[in-house]
């Protein structure tokens, strides 16, 4: 790994960001898991973390958390029922700080890299500065050759004032993930 780092290190990186936004359930981690692999079939080095939902039943009832770097996976949260009236933006999770405070360090390490990972900032981020706040600065670094930020649409204008260079990809169902996936692999294959 420490060679592989500093094969990188000496590499231009583009610093090119997609934006996967999406209501809840629209694809956005599953579109993010089909770039990861398409990328690594590329050969390409990547780190970060992705969310995937635990489901039961049909039904979320927790977020997972994968490092892409160890395939270390551990459970972020767990499903709290909150009425929306408690709070101005109700989280309707309980996150666990041990799984939050790893996170933190593997986003502290991501970069540099070939295809750093964010899934994904969302308010507790973006507007109470807690969540994943080690991968604001890692995208800001714009040590990679290219970044997945998986975000929803309600946050879009914040993350495009902070990151004006950015292309936001939005999705709306599951199935445009294969066709989504050809066309950015198309456009990064082709030089844009």
């Amino acid at each position: 790994m420490k060679k592989e780092k500093q094969r990188l290190i000496r590499r231009n990186f583009e610093g090119h960001l997609w934006i996967i936004s999406g209501e809840i359930g629209a694809g956005k981690t599953v579109l993010c898991a089909s770039l990861i692999k398409a990328f690594e079939d590329l050969g390409w080095l990547i780190s970060g973390l992705r969310s995937p939902a635990i489901m039961e039943a049909g039904k979320k009832i927790g977020i997972a958390v994968e490092n892409l770097s160890t395939k270390e996976i551990r459970q972020l949260a767990v499903h709290d029922y909150k009425p929306d009236g408690l709070e101005d933006e109700p989280i309707h999770w309980t996150f666990d700080p041990q799984v939050l405070a790893w996170g933190n360090q593997v986003f502290a390490h991501a970069v540099p890299t070939d295809l750093l990972v964010v899934d994904e900032v969302g308010p507790l981020e973006m507007k109470r500065e807690q969540g994943w706040v080690n991968a604001l600065p890692a995208l800001d670094s714009r040590q990679y050759r290219q970044a997945i930020l998986v975000m929803r649409p309600k946050l879009l204008a914040m993350s495009q004032s902070r990151w004006p260079w950015a292309s936001t990809i939005e999705i709306e169902t599951v199935e445009q993930v294969p066709a989504i996936t050809n066309e950015l692999m198309q456009e990064w294959i082709s030089g844009k």
